[in-house]
Formats: C-alpha cells, structure tokens, sequence
C-alpha cells in the first residue's frame, strides 16, 4: 500500500545488470521486471526499487545511504552470498540490537545483512 510521505521506492546504480539479477535471485528470492536494457526494477525485496545502468557504486565509504537486509539465518545467508559471488566487506559483528555484516553484490554496491537473534 502506497502511503503519502513514506518511504516507497529506491534506486540504486548497477554495473552489471544479468550478474546483479542472479544475485539477488538466487540469494534473497527477488523477482525482476526489464524496462529496456538500461533499468530493472526489484520486487519481493521489502521495498520496492530499481537499478539503472551506471558505473558508480553505493559505498558507505563514499558517503552513500546502506541498504541493510534482514535475516533470522545470519550464517546462513553470510554463505549464500559467498557461494553467489559476493564479496564480505566485514564478517559477522556485534552491534547493539543484533549483529551484522556487509558484502558487496557483483556491481560493488554496499549492503548489510543483519539478524536480532
């Protein structure tokens, strides 16, 4: 449901579009819609968005926002995404609420997954 003055869409930049919608496939269970070779959009993901052809990245580093995961598997989900092909930016840490880590997906872009159990 569309709610006025909510967070409703995101986008993000993508290198590597097929490598990117295998990823998220395959790890997280996204679905994706093609509009032209240049955009995608995502769906099943929390939130809805999108990721448009560029070859920048989002990364915590670079000043850019973190799209930060949820998991009740943390282990888990760590190896899904190594076995995908990402990259593990910080293993698994202890924050206050949960724990955590980062990994980028085949564009470079920065995520986190994190779990409160």
């Amino acid at each position: 449901m569309k709610q006025s003055r909510k967070i409703n869409y995101i986008e993000l930049p993508c290198r590597d579009m097929a490598a990117t919608k295998a990823f998220f496939s395959q790890v997280f269970g996204w679905g994706f819609i093609d509009y032209g070779p240049e955009y995608m959009a995502f769906e099943n993901a929390g939130i809805d968005g999108g990721y448009y052809q560029s070859e920048q990245r989002a990364l915590t580093k670079d000043g850019s926002a973190l799209v930060v995961l949820y998991s009740a598997e943390l282990e888990k989900t760590l190896s899904a995404v190594k076995d995908a092909g990402g990259q593990i930016l910080q293993d698994i840490f202890n924050f206050p609420g949960g724990r955590r880590f980062h990994f980028t997906d085949p564009s470079g872009n920065e995520y986190a997954v994190w779990s409160d159990v």
